[in-house]
């Protein structure tokens, strides 16, 4: 990389730092609190990835959504996931229509609401495996496959599917190869007692917000292109790969309470999503490379959706967070 392009990379940094915050500003005067839901959110967003939010209903993940899609000026759309969902109802759909020039019928294919900068799958585990499995094609490939016609969709594409985690009934939970896909699982949790009377105040008052866009879809695209180029340590690598590793119960150097409490460990998705995180939390910080803590930032939200505990952690009474949070005591970054 030239001194030219290294300043210019540098003064995208400070653009990209100043756009977080007033981005945080706007999304803040309709959503009280959520600050890590919201960092996560633009962090998975400028790595090109996607998200899974999971969180009991009523905290205002789908207002969270639209808000920062408005807030970006990116189009979009929510679907809500039912038994009775088809694929097409995602995709899209040839119908036959009449030529009025030529007298034929002729096919014409209808974009479904996946043709969107912004997607919010609302419950995606609600409808069967064949109807997920056209949304997540969609989301690995960002392109619609219909009546062996390719089309291309609408750039930068974000897919954010929730999930409720106490409905279980009726549900049809995703296969460990599908929440691979998802680049970050993000707890949605409760608002504190101070944020919770604020939230009563402002929405039982009238109020009519108005947002500022802070990015658009070129800028966001600028801004992916330059989370690649962001320079990172090979010994950071190492310490992103050692902790995912640490994670697989059959690698020789797993520690003793991975190989008694977890099944399957995390695949090598996990590094390098370990990796594009830290680089992007950096850059949303200002600063021009990614540390450890970056890292160690990360690893909850990559990791927690991709380790499947065993019956012994369901008997000791432990869960994946109470997993990572041993792995990340244990695996020492390497000087």
């Amino acid at each position: 990389m030239s001194p030219t392009e290294s300043r210019t990379d540098l003064q995208a940094v400070e653009q990209l730092h100043t756009s977080y915050e007033q981005i945080k500003r706007e999304i803040g005067k309709v959503i009280i609190g959520q600050d890590k839901v919201i960092e996560q959110l633009l962090i998975s967003l400028l790595s090109s990835g996607h998200c899974l939010l999971v969180g009991v209903p009523g905290l205002a993940k789908t207002l969270l959504i639209s808000t920062l899609a408005r807030v970006l000026n990116l189009k979009f759309n929510r679907i809500q996931f039912t038994p009775d969902l088809m694929p097409s109802d995602i995709t899209g759909t040839e119908i036959i229509e009449d030529d009025h020039a030529s007298g034929k019928r002729m096919f014409r294919f209808v974009k479904g609401p996946v043709f969107a900068n912004i997607i919010l799958a609302d419950e995606i585990n609600r409808t069967p495996p064949k109807t997920q499995a056209a949304l997540l094609q969609a989301m690995q490939e960002h392109e619609v496959t219909a009546a062996g016609q390719t089309y291309k969709l609408d750039e930068p594409f974000f897919v954010l599917a929730t999930q409720n985690p106490i409905e279980q009934e009726g549900t049809y939970p995703l296969p460990e190869a599908q929440l691979d896909r998802f680049m970050f699982n993000v707890f949605v949790d409760y608002p504190s007692e101070m944020e919770e009377r604020d939230i009563v105040k402002s929405t039982t008052a009238i109020s009519q917000v108005e947002l500022q866009k802070a990015l658009s879809a070129d800028e966001i695209m600028q801004f992916q292109k330059l989370v690649r180029r962001v320079p990172v340590s090979d010994h950071l690598v190492e310490y992103a790969v050692q902790l995912v590793r640490a994670t697989r119960p059959k690698e020789p150097t797993a520690p003793e309470f991975v190989r008694n409490w977890v099944n399957w460990g995390a695949g090598p998705r996990a590094s390098q999503y370990l990796i594009l995180a830290a680089k992007t939390k950096a850059i949303l910080e200002g600063r021009p490379t990614p540390g450890p803590e970056d890292v160690r930032f990360a690893a909850y939200p990559v990791l927690r959706h991709r380790i499947v505990t065993s019956f012994n952690a369901e008997a000791d009474g432990v869960d994946t967070m109470e997993v990572i949070k041993r792995i990340l005591e244990t695996v020492k970054e390497k000087a």
